[in-house]
């Protein structure tokens, strides 16, 4: 995949000379792999004012970061809907492609860092609470027919198995070391794995979609014969607002298997994987993707 960045820029708790909000344009590098060290990530941060808040000033700062890294980045991403217009047109000026992502743990803990000990100690500082991510109402699209899996089931694994990932099999995924979580190493893990005939061809597409979580939900829905009712699901979130159908959560055994799966996550801070397999009886995975549900902010 090559180095991958991740990037931020919006408004911050702080008033300059004019009670204007400043704005902090924030760029590190991703955690891709349970062998990267957090400590040893290129970092770049920049505040701006209200009037430099345009595509030509983060277009500038990308250039600024690029010139103080020595391995440039083969694509950036971003979490913020609202501003994918400056940072798509920024991005592609300076010959990096942007990929709309909610997989960006690495900037989502040093912003909580900032807001916790460097915003507070600048002059201007107004607390209040962190603006929000706005989104579009979520749709659920259905996955593809060809791609479609054979048979589902959820497992867990024990944190400290994950430790060795990289030796495994994997055809396609991404990871980030568990200790940057805090997770403990006998911390059950939940998994949603997926076995197909078509796995290969299944993982790669996933490859391409910038997986940030899996959650058991519910689709609000109403009919002209009943009252609205809820139908509980699978999903897989994308991107910054896409949301995909792994599997219906049809009766209260399956139900309570979607119940106990978020259980599981809150249990490991949110620490989940999504895997794609031949059979159960593989050994190798043709897609394995490790991810932490979180709040962004």
């Amino acid at each position: 995949m090559g180095t991958v960045w991740e990037l931020d820029f919006y408004s911050r708790p702080i008033l300059d000379d004019r009670q204007k909000k400043r704005w902090e344009i924030l760029i590190c590098e991703g955690l891709q792999s349970v062998d990267d060290d957090p400590a040893q990530l290129f970092r770049y941060s920049k505040f701006v004012s209200n009037s430099e808040v345009n595509s030509d000033q983060l277009k500038a700062a990308i250039e600024e970061a690029i010139a103080q890294t020595k391995e440039p980045p083969t694509r950036v991403r971003y979490f913020r809907y609202q501003m994918q217009n400056m940072i798509k047109r920024a991005c592609e000026e300076t010959g990096l492609l942007p990929y709309p992502s909610r997989r960006t743990l690495a900037l989502q803990q040093w912003l909580e860092d900032r807001r916790e000990n460097v915003y507070p100690h600048e002059p201007g500082y107004k607390a209040g609470n962190s603006p929000s991510v706005s989104s579009p109402l979520e749709v659920v699209n259905p996955l593809p027919d060809a791609l479609l899996g054979q048979k589902w089931a959820l497992v867990s694994l024990p944190a400290k198995d994950f430790a060795d990932m990289s030796e495994w099999d994997v055809g396609f995924g991404e990871s980030f070391p568990l200790s940057v979580t805090g997770t403990a190493p006998d911390t059950q893990i939940p998994g949603f794995i997926i076995y197909s005939n078509r796995a290969t061809p299944l993982a790669a597409w996933m490859s391409g979609l910038e997986i940030a979580s899996v959650r058991a939900g519910k689709e609000e829905s109403s009919n002209y014969v009943s009252q609205n009712t809820a139908t509980a699901r699978l999903l897989m979130d994308t991107g910054t607002i896409d949301t995909w159908l792994l599997a219906d959560l049809v009766g209260p055994e399956t139900q309570a298997e979607g119940e106990r799966f978020e259980q599981a996550k809150q249990a490991a801070a949110g620490v989940h994987f999504i895997a794609v397999q031949d059979s159960p009886d593989s050994e190798s995975f043709a897609g394995l993707w490790l991810m932490q549900s979180r709040e962004f902010g």
